[in-house]
């Protein structure tokens, strides 16, 4: 079961952590005063904010500006690690509502670490003071390789319609002109729909909803790679492969073992500095 609510932002407290076993549950829109950095150390959360949504599994976290609205939705049970941090902390504020990045392993150990200062912390405490403080310094640095891996709200309920549907069916064979008649609209309307509102294509949607879709499967314990492929509307497991690996940079095998055993995803190799040559 879940712990009991805690009115976070009642806290005397500058900057703690909280952590939380979350079983499958949606959440309402709301906000708080302080910037927030989610983490799903194990199962998948769903973050969504005004004009956009993500999936965090393992190894991804997401950076939330002080007072945005958002809400998420966990499909499984999920343990959340989240920390809020006091503004007056942070040198550098998000320059977005909502940024995610894949973690570094100093990150991760970090927020491990941010466990032991929950809300009811003494708010004198100086280690926990300096602790935060380093960490909402090394945010703007983290934060700054975010990843496009998300996908567009709508801001109509038509196209709100065709989405759903899309989502809902990521399994099985799916046509445009399928999603077109559940939103109430001409193939074309709903195209001019996901051009004006999403900047994007309704193939381009199903395609990283589906992409989206397979790594909270992986994310899950006994995860088969075959079985996802399936799942997520591939009738072949080269094909899925394929996909996979171009969208996140890794085979989806590779994803599920890593995710399995907490590893974090290997950084891309520093590109050598160039030198200015002397005067």
């Amino acid at each position: 079961m879940p712990k009991p609510l805690v009115n976070v932002d009642a806290s005397a407290a500058s900057s703690f952590c909280l952590t939380d076993e979350m079983p499958p549950l949606t959440t309402g829109w709301h906000a708080h005063r302080r910037h927030q950095l989610l983490y799903a150390a194990r199962g998948a959360l769903h973050l969504e904010v005004d004009r956009a949504q993500w999936l965090l599994p393992p190894q991804r976290a997401a950076w939330l500006r002080g007072g945005t609205l958002h809400r998420a939705r966990a499909n499984h049970l999920v343990t959340l690690c989240t920390v809020y941090l006091e503004p007056s902390l942070v040198p550098t504020a998000p320059q977005e509502e909502c940024s995610v990045f894949l973690l570094p392993p100093l990150a991760r150990e970090m927020l491990i670490y941010s466990v032991r200062w929950g809300p009811e912390r003494a708010p004198d405490d100086t280690v926990a003071e300096s602790f935060f403080q380093t960490l909402a310094h090394l945010l703007a640095e983290w934060s700054s390789q975010g990843q496009t891996w998300r996908l567009p709200r709508a801001r109509t309920p038509e196209l709100e319609k065709a989405m759903a549907y899309t989502l809902a069916h990521l399994a099985g064979p799916l046509s445009f002109e399928e999603a077109a008649r559940a939103a109430g609209l001409s193939g074309r309307t709903l195209a001019r729909r996901f051009d004006e509102e999403a900047q994007t294509t309704w193939r381009r949607f199903l395609h990283d909803a589906r992409m989206l879709r397979a790594m909270e499967l992986l994310a899950q314990d006994g995860a088969r790679v075959t079985q996802t492929a399936y799942d997520v509307g591939f009738e072949s497991l080269a094909a899925f492969t394929h996909a996979f690996h171009a969208f996140s940079g890794e085979r989806p095998r590779d994803f599920r073992q890593r995710v399995a055993q907490g590893a974090p995803r290997p950084a891309p190799p520093l590109r050598p500095t160039r030198r200015k040559r002397a005067e």
